[in-house]
């Protein structure tokens, strides 16, 4: 999988300033309802904090990949926040997030979810890419950087 495949560029985000879990998820859902065409902002957020009082998407190392399945999403969309200050996200080693993944799939995929999820939690277990996108200069740096990034 390609992340281009679920990635524009319009949904890149380098340098927020964010004091919050919470104000990190509602930028973040702000970037994903560009890429649906029919939910806000609103209904995003909705979705990704029903998912987060699952358990916390923080998969430790300032990493996290908030996620959820929607009705109105046709396929699967992503979004990429680099934070310029890292926020506490209640992450599994209780270290602060700077590294956001948020991903949307239709209601009904299961299969497709899961495959996209493993990919990028796989990206980001990559040390070496990581600091890659902690030293990127601009959105348009790290938007490079993420569809160019082939997880098999």
């Amino acid at each position: 999988m390609k992340l281009s495949e679920i990635l524009s560029a319009d949904r890149v985000s380098h340098g927020a300033t964010l004091s919050s879990k919470k104000k990190a998820l509602e930028e973040l859902s702000a970037l994903l309802s560009k890429g649906t065409g029919t939910l806000t902002s609103s209904e995003v957020f909705t979705a990704l904090t029903g998912r987060e009082k699952l358990g916390s998407t923080g998969l430790g190392h300032g990493v996290a990949i908030p996620h959820g399945r929607m009705a109105g999403v046709d396929s699967s969309v992503g979004a990429f926040m680099r934070l310029k200050q890292p926020v506490e996200y209640d992450a599994h080693d209780g270290n602060p997030v700077d590294l956001v993944f948020g991903l949307l799939v239709p209601q009904t995929a299961t299969e497709a979810h899961l495959k996209h999820l493993a990919a990028i939690a796989e990206m980001f277990s990559d040390e070496e890419f990581c600091a890659k996108l902690r030293a990127a200069s601009d959105d348009k740096a790290l938007y490079a950087l993420l569809s160019t990034y082939s997880a098999d």
